[in-house]
């Protein structure tokens, strides 16, 4: 998904818990855009156009083009509530953003070369910790994802939060709290082989039926 994602929407003026139930018997998802120092304006978007966007991973870290009853505006996408139970969103906000001002959201991180890893290959075990980073930066610069190049990572070796290479521009808000905050992003561990091993050392030493005390009695 590209940052010329255009999603339309219309305006609404009916608020409050009995409009938004309403909406949605409609076939509608109410919604909310605020940010870049203007007013909030409430939204309605069509549910089943909504779900084939939401299809597509990097639609929550790309900036998107929200078109309200014919006027266009950049967003992000910041938060959607969804059924507790039933595969319907309920409601929907989204945050415009300024060229000029630098916006904070979360975004993906892509393990490349999982397969071809040296500590794979020896038969370790990869461990995905974070699957996703908050970035800072100007819109101009935001990533749908950050690749982490995990190839040449051996058994118990591990690539921090501050190893990530991030593109000029963008910068990880949590590193700035301190070396404790530098989290281990993908681990290979050799845990699992030992584990396994174990399990079948144990199963080895396990007696046959009819091997324990002795003959088997008649």
């Amino acid at each position: 998904m590209s940052d010329t994602t255009e999603i339309n929407a219309q305006s609404r003026v009916d608020v409050g818990k009995g409009a938004s139930r309403r909406l949605r018997r409609t076939g509608l998802v109410p919604g909310i855009v605020y940010g870049a120092h203007r007013d909030p304006q409430m939204i309605t978007l069509f549910h089943h156009k909504l779900v084939q966007y939401l299809e597509h991973e990097s639609i929550f870290s790309t900036i998107l083009t929200l078109n309200v009853d014919g006027k266009k505006q950049q967003v992000l996408l910041k938060d959607i509530q969804r059924h507790p139970a039933k595969p319907f969103i309920q409601h929907i906000d989204f945050q415009r953003v300024s060229a000029r001002e630098k916006i904070r959201t979360n975004i993906p991180i892509h393990l490349v070369g999982e397969e071809i890893a040296v500590g794979v290959k020896m038969g370790g075990s990869v461990f995905h910790h974070i699957a996703d980073v908050e970035v800072s930066c100007l819109p101009k610069d935001l990533p749908e994802y950050l690749d982490v190049d995990i190839s040449k990572l051996e058994i118990g070796g591990a690539i921090r939060l501050s190893e990530i290479v991030v593109p000029k521009g963008v910068e990880l808000p949590i590193l700035a709290q301190g070396e404790d905050f530098d989290s281990p992003v993908v681990t290979i561990s050799a845990q699992l082989m030992q584990d396994e091993t174990e399990a079948e050392e144990g199963e080895e030493g396990l007696a046959a039926p009819g091997e324990v005390g002795g003959e088997d009695e008649d």
